[in-house]
Order: structure tokens, then sequence, then C-alpha cells
């Protein structure tokens, strides 16, 4: 009897020991995942532009190259950041994000320098398979028959077609 004590405890630490070696294999693919994306921001770089003092050459040799620039309108450059977080087989979801928009002059002075952050931010939910077009729904035999008899269309003689003049 003295025998069956030890061996239960083996078998009992062996399960223990296996159960702990999956634990620590499962747990951390269950972990979030943080992902940086975009410019990453220094405060005290970002804090460092001043209007009126900085000018283009400036903020760049201060921030670097921005994210994008503005096509129209005052020229502004956008220093964009992101943190994300994902579990494991779920989209990644926002959890930080900031704009930095450095606008400019013409003579390329810094004249405005905005921050906005996660409340600014739009978030699309594209609706399914459809995309929501103006117009009326058309059915398959209106597209497929739906120009016969059409006055003045493209290939019919005397119509709006390139031989039809």
């Amino acid at each position: 009897m003295t025998q069956a004590g030890p061996k239960i405890s083996g078998k009992r630490s062996l399960k223990t020991a296996a159960l702990l070696a999956v634990l620590a294999v499962v747990l951390p693919a269950c972990s979030s995942i943080r992902e940086s994306r975009g410019y990453i921001v220094d405060p005290l770089l970002t804090d460092a532009i001043q209007p009126r003092i900085d000018n283009q050459q400036s903020v760049e040799g201060t921030l670097g190259r921005p994210t994008f620039t503005s096509q129209f309108g005052a020229p502004t450059w956008y220093y964009v950041s992101s943190v994300t977080g994902q579990r494991p087989f779920n989209r990644p979801k926002i959890k930080i994000h900031s704009v930095l928009a450095v606008q400019f002059d013409d003579a390329g002075r810094v004249i405005n320098v905005k921050r906005s952050g996660v409340d600014q931010v739009v978030f699309l939910d594209p609706d399914g398979d459809k995309t929501p077009t103006l117009g009326r729904e058309r059915g398959f035999l209106e597209d497929l028959f739906g120009n016969i008899g059409q006055v003045g269309g493209a290939g019919v003689p005397g119509g709006g077609g390139p031989n039809g003049q």
C-alpha cells in the first residue's frame, strides 16, 4: 500500500505539469496583439512646432516627412498615427488615433497646428453585398431588354452612334 501513494502523486504531478505546459502555450495566443501604424508620435517633438516661427524645412527636420499633404486649399501636412489591438480571429480595433495637421501660409511658414483624436474618426459600415446608388431598381429582364425600342440609340441608323451621326 505504501507504493500506491507515490504512484498516484507522480501521476498527479505529471498531469499538473502537462496542464501547465498546455496553458503556457494556449494563453499567449489569447492575448491582444498591439500594433502601431503610421507616424509614431513623440509629444516632445510635436509640441516643439511653433506657429509664425517654424517653416516647412524646420517642420520636416523635426517631424520628418508627413503621412500625406493637402491637395487643395492652404498647404497642410498631416501626420497620422494609430495604435490598434487585435484579439485572435477578430478584426483590429483602434485603441489610440491621432492626427497632427500643420498648416502653412504661401511663404511656407507655419500658421496653425491642430491635433485631433479618435473622436473625429468616421466608422463606415458597408451594407453587405449592395452598394447604395441613386435611381430606380431594375430587374434582370429590364437590364437585358431595356434598350430595345429606344429612339436614337447607338448603332441605329440616324441614332447617336459613331456611324449614325
